[in-house]
């Protein structure tokens, strides 16, 4: 249903989006409360342009009723617009339009999009498509604008982000002494490379019991995504900014001292390990990216954080958050459609199932199809790592990723799958593909005790299927890859091998490959 707050004599009709549920939106900021109407709209187009993770679905539905709660607590005339609505036109144009027409307004007001998609519904309702004048203001939640990242990458031979990163610790202040960066180095992720140490306590993220509004939401998305991945409870995630906060204080407190060095583990059974498990509420809007920077480094200062920790958390927030969306902005709307390494392979079905006998790959899967949620590790180094050896299509995974995940939006997902999981940009973002053998999942997870494959062992039925997919996919891009200096040493191993070995591995990879396409 359209839930419209009473008042008349509308001037300016503010669109505000699902992911831009902060009260210091740009669009928000300097609008009269008693001239303007702000509205939200839940609409199929949103829900529906891939297959959204159903938990994913209620998390940003009741952010926004909660957000529109809020709003109107604060003074703002809202129209919300219900999914169920039987006047729902399932657009966001639809319901600008219709809202236009309740109201009489005679400008739009709005704040860049996050997605190329709906920034070109944006550019048409500026060139008169809505019949009255639209404002398109900058999303300035961000630490570093479009243009100003298009800036630093004229001219540079290589975007790499550790180079982008020391310029974000500069413009913040951010762990800096003396205009030099504290403790003497840039990056201390050397020291968060290990795996989970034995008895190690996880924290795990604060989780939230749904109130009558997100219980509303869970019925609502049962009872019409019942097609969509995962289930729509039990659900844990916060839905307004205080549960956000209370989300970060808890990280920072029970989590952070504890997360640099076991940030690349993996545990069978612990989903969450030290991760902040805050990005959901950072893309959505419910948290902001440089005070919750500011309260991480406050916590190192205090002697309460290592500095390796609290650097390379920092360095996800200001630094490849903001690299990534820098890249997304700059090279689209072509990005999405580069693979380089011409992977054609349909995605499997067990992606949607977890149905597989490989006990890392099903143990993420079907984490992400329980919670909407696995961490940065798990994506890169298991499924990501097994699509890219297995050749499966870069926007078929990108598709996958976009939809499984509450915090996938795609300025931030679409660069992080393709770019660097898939290395279908050629290396524009990552400087190598992010490809490993089962030796890698053995050293750095539990995952390979009690799973079928061995992954000590190259060829055979018995063998980890990463191991000779790994030989398979080097072999087989040798001509894109052999060049690449960070690769140098995997093709001498190669060579060393032998040409009966070589033989085995590419028969052992295609057989399972032969296996993966008959299913």
């Amino acid at each position: 249903m359209t839930v419209s707050t009473a008042g008349t004599g509308v001037e300016t009709l503010v669109l505000v989006m699902g992911d831009q549920l902060s009260p210091a939106l740009s669009a928000l900021r300097d609008v009269d409360p008693h001239s303007s109407r702000v509205l939200l709209c839940e609409v199929a187009d949103e829900t529906g342009y891939v297959p959204h993770h159903r938990q994913k679905l209620v998390f940003i539905l009741s952010a926004m009723r909660h957000f529109a709660a809020e709003l109107r607590a604060a003074g703002y005339a809202v129209d919300y617009v219900t999914l169920d609505d039987p006047d729902n036109t399932g657009s966001f144009t639809g319901e600008l339009r219709r809202s236009l027409s309740r109201h009489g307004a005679s400008r739009v007001l709005t704040t860049e999009a996050g997605e190329w998609r709906v920034r070109q519904m944006q550019h048409a309702w500026r060139g008169g498509e809505l019949g009255v004048p639209v404002t398109v203001l900058p999303d300035d939640r961000f630490i570093c604008t479009p243009e100003a990242f298009a800036s630093w990458a004229e001219g540079r031979r290589e975007l790499r982000m550790e180079f982008f990163y020391r310029e974000m610790r500069r413009r913040t202040g951010l762990m800096m002494e003396s205009g030099q960066p504290a403790g003497g180095r840039w990056n201390f992720d050397a020291d968060n490379r290990r795996p989970a140490p034995a008895g190690m306590r996880f924290a795990g993220p604060l989780r939230f019991a749904p109130d009558a509004i997100t219980s509303e939401v869970i019925d609502l998305v049962g009872r019409r995504f019942g097609s969509h991945p995962g289930a729509p409870g039990p659900f844990w995630l916060g839905v307004t900014r205080r549960d956000a906060g209370a989300a970060l204080e808890h990280f920072l407190r029970e989590a952070l001292p504890g997360f640099g060095a076991s940030q690349d583990a993996m545990l069978a059974g612990e989903p969450f390990l030290n991760h902040a498990v805050i990005s959901p509420y950072l893309n959505v809007g419910l948290l902001d990216p440089l005070p919750v920077c500011r309260r991480a480094e406050a916590e190192w200062r205090a002697g309460r954080a290592p500095i390796e920790a609290v650097e390379g958390f920092i360095r996800q927030v200001i630094g490849w958050r903001e690299y990534v969306r820098g890249i997304y902005w700059r090279e689209m709307p072509g990005y999405r459609d580069r693979n380089s390494l011409g992977a054609r392979r349909p995605l499997p079905g067990f992606f949607w199932t977890g149905d597989t006998p490989m006990a890392c790959v099903a143990a993420v899967i079907r984490q992400t199809l329980e919670l909407a949620y696995a961490h940065h590790i798990q994506r890169l180094m298991v499924t990501g790592n097994f699509a890219l050896l297995a050749g499966i299509d870069p926007r078929e995974v990108h598709e996958w990723y976009l939809a499984v995940y509450a915090d996938a939006f795609e300025w931030v997902e679409l660069p992080n799958t393709l770019g660097m999981s898939q290395y279908a940009d050629g290396g524009l973002l990552a400087s190598k593909p992010y490809a490993a053998s089962g030796a890698y999942i053995r050293r750095m997870s539990d995952y390979c005790r009690g799973c079928e494959f061995d992954p000590r062992l190259r060829t055979g039925p018995r063998a980890c299927p990463f191991n000779a997919l790994y030989w398979d996919f080097l072999d087989r891009n040798r001509a894109p890859l052999s060049r690449n200096a960070r690769l140098r040493t995997a093709y001498l191993t190669w060579e060393r091998l032998g040409a009966a070995e070589q033989r085995a591995c590419r028969e052992s990879a295609q057989s399972f490959l032969a296996t993966l396409d008959s299913s």
